[in-house]
């Protein structure tokens, strides 16, 4: 009988831990793309102070993070983020390289 309960016992402890390692998770999961999504953010931002955003950067990948972060899926949310971010980091040195050029003279 005491094995019995203890077994019960047992199981119901590793259930509930369980359950709270979840919410850790998910805590930890919300918080990367809540970092991903600021970073993307301040790339793009940073891209269009000097007329380097790209097309998709905000309109696209950023707005569909921030709606994937909205419903709890995070794994999306940060790779949208990743992307928009990509974008806003390449937008910023395409303008910077490309800010003297000159139409071509043949």
């Amino acid at each position: 009988m005491k094995k019995r309960a203890m077994a019960i016992t047992g199981a119901l402890l590793v259930a509930l831990s369980g359950c709270a390692s979840q919410g850790k998770t998910e805590d930890v999961n919300a918080a990367a793309a809540s970092a991903a999504i600021e970073a993307a953010e301040a790339a793009v931002n940073k891209a269009r102070s000097i007329d380097g955003e790209w097309r998709d950067a905000r309109k696209k990948f950023l707005k569909k993070a921030k709606t994937a972060a909205h419903k709890a899926d995070f794994e999306t949310a940060i790779k949208l983020a990743n992307i928009a971010r990509f974008q806003g980091e390449m937008g910023y040195e395409q303008a910077m390289e490309q800010k003297s050029a000159k139409p071509w003279l043949f």
